[in-house]
């Protein structure tokens, strides 16, 4: 999240002692959500305290995460939570922040990259214009499990039934992209 506000920098949150959070640059209050729609868009900000000034970024964003997982959201699994407890106060407690965003980075590379795959293997195929919209479709089906996400299911386009020579065109196609995927995997 380097994405700054027209390249001045992070926007600036303050936090007062009722508990409302300020936009410096849009001068509003927001909310926690508002924060959590910031940090998907990519824009970078600082959560100050308003009256000491102290950078609270971190224990804002804690909070944030607390919320999506009390929702119903929950992306971290139990496991996975007492483990990271453990760490505390460990020996390598200094190493896990950047294992954790060099796990994470990871991570979206390796998303936008079978994305990127996905849509050039179709991109030279007579079916190209069906895994358009087949894409369409599973991005419309994955943002229906995303909270906060508008429901874009009523604008999906509708694909196409599939005849019987239909289906074993695509069932060559499937075997050549999963060979193509293999030899990319190697």
């Amino acid at each position: 999240m380097k994405k700054a506000a027209a390249g001045n920098g992070p926007v600036i949150i303050k936090k007062y002692a009722n508990r409302r959070l300020y936009n410096t640059e849009t001068s509003s209050y927001i909310t926690l959500d508002h924060l959590a729609a910031m940090t998907r868009e990519g824009r970078d900000f600082k959560v100050v305290d308003a009256k000491s000034d102290e950078d609270i970024t971190h224990n804002v964003l804690t909070q944030i995460i607390m919320e999506e997982e009390s929702r119903g959201s929950q992306m971290l699994p139990v496991n996975f939570l007492r483990q990271l407890i453990s760490l505390y106060g460990d020996s390598m407690q200094a190493m896990v922040p950047g294992y954790l965003e060099a796990s994470m980075e990871s991570f979206r590379r390796n998303q936008e990259q079978f994305k990127s795959t996905i849509e050039g293997a179709f991109a030279n195929s007579p079916f190209a214009e069906m895994a358009k919209r087949n894409m369409a479709m599973f991005e419309a089906a994955a943002s229906a499990f995303k909270p906060g996400q508008p429901d874009t299911s009523a604008a999906t386009p509708e694909a196409p039934a599939a005849g019987g020579d239909d289906v074993s065109a695509l069932k060559a196609e499937l075997a050549r992209l999963q060979d193509k995927i293999e030899k990319l995997a190697k």
